[in-house]
């Protein structure tokens, strides 16, 4: 007769066992996997989605998170004539619903001739409102046009889960200081405080300046109203617009702040969120430069590790707009502010379509994504397999970042 092990020791080598895995598993360097997904697609030869944006409303069950996707069409014979926000929305990362048009999200006319109109819109979670909060800034057009001479302002809507729509489209007042006269938001990656508050970044001049200038603002959220508080240091460089498309991370108690110029990208850190160090530029570890030009870069942000997403030259890359794909992602080294060249890898290729105008949401601490369309400019690029399709990069840790 065979000797029944009491249930008791079975759950106990059972519990050693995962016990041990789970000490295993953390011993491990981190890694990811990468799921590239496409949520949609088609090319009509006349307009596109660009601007392709996320955020995540934390949810029970299966997945985690209602992921909001925001997008608004480009007239392809024009240069950023944007029209209304629209929506694709998963609730089971899964099936998409969308493309729903925000008529709130939409433009606005000023007079015969003129319309204003919001775009560069980013999404984000605020934990302490539980609301979705999205900012970007403002474009006005003059018969269809984009007018260069203008005022420019942080804009903002919040999003009402319960019925599916966005709040009309407002701005946040700035001091009165003609810098602010022209002062945005867009393509910004924030960090919400847990207090509540808001470290925004943006980027402003005067109406006479050549180049930008920027930094980061302290905000206030009280789940309806984005109200400026204070704003930190600000930084530019002698070099054609300056500094401008600023995003923003937090990693492990210091602060760290990406900045487009036209001819490099440039970085620099802080240890409060508003006061930064001399901008740099963006380098891989032996020294070379980047390569990033005139486009954005955003930041993944893991427990453990640093990454930075972007674009660059030397990719086989010179058929697409100012190289602004594939997208790469590669590790950062915090104390020298420099990509780690060995842990780069493309997460999104390259068909021909820009990619510069991109986004990151976390989607959970095993899973962050990063969101972009391809911008179907200048016309004819479809040659080389490009489609319109907007994607979703699924970034699948090989563990769960851990929260502060």
């Amino acid at each position: 007769m065979k000797k029944l092990i009491p249930v008791c020791i079975i759950v106990g080598l059972l519990a050693v066992g995962i016990d041990t895995l789970t000490a295993a598993d953390e011993s491990q360097p981190l890694t990811y996997e990468v799921d590239l997904r496409t949520v949609t697609e088609g090319f009509d030869g006349k307009t596109c989605w660009v601007q392709a944006r996320a955020g995540a409303i934390p949810q029970t069950g299966l997945f985690p998170s209602t992921v909001v996707l925001t997008t608004q069409k480009l007239l392809l014979t024009g240069s950023d004539v944007f029209y209304a926000l629209n929506e694709f929305r998963t609730s089971d990362g899964e099936n998409w619903v969308g493309p729903i048009k925000h008529d709130t999200l939409a433009r606005r006319r000023l007079s015969d001739t003129r319309e204003i109109a919001i775009c560069d819109f980013t999404p984000g979670w605020h934990a302490k409102t539980k609301k979705l909060l999205g900012t970007g800034h403002s474009v006005r057009y003059e018969n269809n046009k984009v007018m260069h001479v203008r005022k420019r302002s942080v804009a903002y809507s919040v999003y009402n889960q319960k019925d599916h729509t966005w709040s009309e489209w407002t701005t946040m007042p700035m001091p009165d200081r003609p810098e602010f006269e022209n002062c945005g938001a867009g393509s910004a990656q924030r960090v919400d405080l847990e207090d509540g508050t808001i470290l925004l970044p943006v980027y402003f001049k005067t109406k006479t300046a050549k180049q930008y200038s920027s930094a980061v603002v302290l905000c206030d959220f009280d789940g309806e109203k984005l109200t400026y508080k204070k704003h930190g240091s600000a930084h530019t460089i002698p070099v054609k617009r300056g500094l401008y498309e600023p995003s923003l991370t937090k990693f492990q108690n210091k602060y760290y702040l990406t900045m487009r110029n036209d001819e490099k990208g440039y970085v620099s850190v802080s240890e409060d969120g508003l006061n930064y160090s001399e901008p740099i530029v963006w380098k891989f570890d032996d020294g070379q430069e980047l390569g990033n030009y005139n486009t954005q870069q955003h930041w993944v942000t893991h427990s453990e590790k640093l990454y930075l997403v972007y674009t660059r030259r030397g990719a086989n890359n010179d058929h697409v707009f100012r190289h602004r794909a594939p997208l790469f992602m590669a590790e950062v080294d915090p104390k020298t502010l420099r990509v780690i060249q060995k842990t780069e890898r493309i997460i999104v290729p390259e068909k021909g379509a820009r990619m510069g105008n991109f986004a990151v949401v976390d989607i959970s601490p095993s899973e962050t994504w990063v969101v972009v369309a391809e911008w179907m400019q200048p016309i004819g690029i479809e040659k080389y397999g490009s489609n319109n399709r907007i994607y979703t990069s699924r970034i699948k840790w090989s563990k769960p970042a851990k929260s502060e």
